[in-house]
């Protein structure tokens, strides 16, 4: 059997575990990469840009993939202008396309997500949307060109977990591109299951940021998402709906 990886823009990553943007430190940086295996890690493009403390580029290690977003955005022209800065800085062509009008909920704008996937990966960018799991805006995704799609779990920062879960499965099950699972996931066991449900990775940011041991935190969610993985290769067992079954003969009940 060869390696078990994934393929974005031409790039293979063996590591299914990304670290999204929104709390960092130093040492969420490094319990990323170091316990948790990241190879891909996003940003701001706005904190790039910031310098001083605020640059985050200092502290990303040379080998690690950036990935840029377009957070702030409201609409596909902002996101386009945002994605460009982002190629003159030097942070290469991946970008998370991310356009958000609601400021409340922060859920993703999807009609003009489409818009500016097709613009950037005309121009020749790694486009990964970021959207609201809708089968028919990932169609449109597709043939606007997008490297991935990426629906969100739960609403960004929450931790609540799988509440998209069966509208995110429909993707899995119709899209034939990298469904990564981003936003909202909070443990580590939601992790796992996202995996197992055949997902290619996982995004997360504040449930190791806001962990009471990040570096601990970290490599319980390398360990979930591994073995979500390797259930799903391995074909999950059938669920029976009803009553039980005897595992062998022997486990039945003895008769006289």
């Amino acid at each position: 059997m060869g390696k078990d990886v994934f393929m974005l823009g031409g790039k293979e990553f063996s590591s299914r575990f990304i670290l999204g943007s929104g709390k960092y430190n130093v040492e969420l940086i490094q319990a990323a990469v170091e316990q948790a295996g990241a190879q891909i890690i996003t940003l701001a493009v706005r904190r790039a840009n910031s310098g001083g403390e605020g640059n985050i580029l200092d502290y990303i290690p040379k080998g690690v993939t950036l990935l840029p977003n377009t957070s702030g955005a409201r609409n596909a022209q902002e996101a386009v202008r945002i994605a460009r800065l982002s190629r003159e800085l030097g942070c290469g062509d991946f970008v998370k396309i991310e356009i958000m009008r609601d400021s409340k909920y922060l859920l993703p704008d999807n009609a003009e997500t489409v818009k500016a996937t097709d613009i950037l990966a005309k121009e020749g960018f790694v486009a990964l949307p970021y959207m609201y799991p809708d089968l028919n805006t990932a169609r449109d995704l597709v043939n606007a060109g997008a490297a991935a799609v990426m629906p969100l779990a739960a609403p960004i920062g929450s931790n609540k977990g799988l509440a998209t879960k069966e509208f995110i499965q429909i993707l899995i099950d119709e899209i034939e591109l990298p469904i990564i699972v981003d936003a909202g996931i909070g443990r580590p066991s939601q992790a796992c299951e996202v995996m197992e449900m055949g997902a290619a990775a996982v995004m997360a940011n504040t449930a190791i940021a806001t962990a009471g041991d990040i570096p601990q935190m970290a490599s319980a969610f390398k360990k979930a998402i591994e073995a979500g993985r390797e259930a799903y290769l391995s074909g999950l067992g059938r669920v029976r709906e009803k009553g039980g079954e005897a595992s062998s003969p022997l486990t039945g009940f003895l008769r006289d």
